[in-house]
C-alpha cells in the first residue's frame, strides 16, 4: 500500500483545491490510499510562541499525518501570482518540528486549482525554492494546472469534467510510480 497525503493550502469551505485534493482521492489508482489534509488550526509562524509553549498541536498532528506518508501532494492555490500565505506559514512551521526526514528525501507533487486561465502556474513556480531549500525531491513527470476550475467542480465539490478526472487520474498515476521509485 502506498500512502499519500494531499495537503490543501486553502481555508476556504469551499476550495477548489481541497476539492482537486478529494477528487485525488477518488481517483487513485488501486494500492493507494490518499489522506487529505488542510491547514486549519495552524496559527501564524511566531518564534516567541514556539519558545514559550512549543509546536503548537495542529502542527503535530499535521506532522503525524506526514510522516505516516510515503509522499506529498502539495495542493496549491495561486494568490496574487505567487504562494499563498497561509500554505507558506504552515510548511515553515512544519520545517520547524525537528522531524529531520520529514521534508528531507520526501517525494512531493505539486498541483492546483484556479478560477484562472492559468492554473496556478506561477504559484507551483514559486513552489520550487521552498522545497529545493527542503530537500523535497519534486516529481516533475508532467504538470497537474487545474484553469477554469470554478467550471469544471460542481456546488457538491465533485470534479465532474471528464477530461479533467483523467488529467488528475493519470498525474496521480505517475506520482505513485514517482513515489515508489524514490522508496527503492
Amino acid at each position: 500500500m502506498t500512502r499519500l497525503l494531499a495537503l490543501s493550502g486553502s481555508l476556504r469551505a469551499a476550495s477548489l483545491n481541497t476539492a482537486l485534493a478529494r477528487a485525488a482521492q477518488q481517483l487513485a489508482p488501486e494500492g493507494v490510499e490518499i489522506d487529505v489534509a488542510t491547514l486549519h488550526g495552524v496559527p501564524l509562524y511566531d518564534g516567541d510562541l514556539e519558545a514559550a509553549e512549543g509546536m503548537p498541536a495542529a502542527v503535530l498532528a499535521l506532522q503525524a499525518r506526514i510522516v505516516a506518508a510515503d509522499g506529498l501532494l502539495l495542493v496549491t492555490p495561486e494568490y496574487n501570482n505567487g504562494v499563498p500565505g497561509v500554505f507558506k506559514n504552515g510548511i515553515d512551521w512544519l520545517s520547524r518540528t525537528g522531524e529531520k526526514k520529514l521534508f528531507a528525501g520526501r517525494p512531493t507533487a505539486l498541483m492546483g486549482a484556479s478560477p484562472g486561465g492559468f492554473g496556478t502556474l506561477l504559484s507551483q513556480t514559486a513552489w520550487l525554492a521552498t522545497l529545493k531549500s527542503l530537500g523535497t525531491p519534486v516529481y516533475s513527470g508532467g504538470r497537474l494546472l487545474l484553469s477554469r476550475a470554478h467550471t469544471l467542480i460542481d456546488a457538491e465539490g465533485q470534479l465532474g469534467d471528464p477530461a479533467a478526472r483523467r488529467h488528475v487520474a493519470e498525474f496521480v498515476a505517475g506520482f505513485v510510480d514517482f513515489t515508489r521509485r524514490s522508496a527503492g
